[in-house]
């Protein structure tokens, strides 16, 4: 029995009602992040990172930044490719380091020749 001062809810109003709460929380878990994948905002971040030490690693000076990829989940840079010497992989790696946003570089480039 319903109050005096409350309308009756109607079977199908709470259906819809129902419906769009469960429409809501999907559409809010599908943007959220897990450990294996990134959230909408991390991927962006994480395209913006990617440019980011790309270009850092195009503008040092005396670094053959042509053969060195350059790939970022959730702020970790990974490094790959191939440079001439030991000095040019240490060199790529502290300039990842020092661009803003990255938590930490994993240096996968290899030193061609060896």
């Amino acid at each position: 029995m319903t109050s005096p001062n409350r309308t009756p809810t109607h079977p199908s109003r709470r259906v819809l009602t129902a419906l769009a709460a469960a429409a809501l929380a999907e559409l809010i878990a599908g943007c959220a992040g897990t450990p294996t994948q990134e959230s909408t905002g991390e991927y962006l971040d994480n395209s913006v990172i990617t440019v980011k030490v790309r270009t850092a690693l195009l503008n040092a000076e005396d670094l053959p930044s042509g053969e060195i990829a350059v790939a970022s989940f959730k702020g970790k840079v990974q490094l790959s490719g191939f440079v001439p010497s030991a000095d040019d992989r240490r060199k790529a790696e502290l300039v990842a380091r020092d661009v803003p946003g990255v938590k930490s570089v994993t240096n996968g480039i290899e030193v061609k020749g060896q």
